[in-house]
């Protein structure tokens, strides 16, 4: 059982910073897929939200809004794993950013959240269902509050 800090990146108008993972990421290669990390010993929530954005987009947090937590059920290499994914909508500066983990993602893009890249990761569906409403905002291109 582990606790992971999930996020979806917005710019405030309406486009969401996704990464495409490559050959040497975990799992679903090719997938494009919000961001997220491993909560370590001894960090807080906060402190691995802020870090695991910069690793993975070299950008700060500006705004983040906690939009609850999922269970997620998986299986690597043959064992069951169950995590707690606590998920944020997290607002940074569409002008400073990049690929901080090319060893694992393929590409890091903008899109307009109206007009999601395929394949999406096997979590996505969840994701999107759960905060419909949280999200409906990015649809409008409007800046979530």
């Amino acid at each position: 059982i582990g606790i992971t800090v999930s996020f979806l990146c917005h710019d405030g108008r309406g486009n969401v910073l996704l990464s495409k993972r490559g050959e040497k990421a975990r799992d679903e290669h090719g997938r494009w897929d919000c961001g997220g990390g491993g909560v370590e010993f001894g960090d807080t929530v906060e402190v691995t939200l802020r870090k695991e954005i910069q690793e993975e987009y070299l950008t700060e947090v500006l705004e983040a809004e906690f939009l609850g937590f999922r269970d997620v059920f998986r299986e690597k290499d043959g064992r069951k794993t169950h995590w707690l994914s606590l998920d944020y909508l997290v607002r940074v500066d569409a002008d400073n950013w990049g690929n901080g983990e090319p060893h694992k993602l393929e590409d890091v893009k903008w899109f307009p959240f109206t007009a999601l890249p395929e394949p999406m990761h096997s979590q996505w569906p969840m994701f999107l269902e759960q905060y419909a409403e949280k999200l409906i905002q990015l649809s409008d291109g409007a800046r979530p509050q």
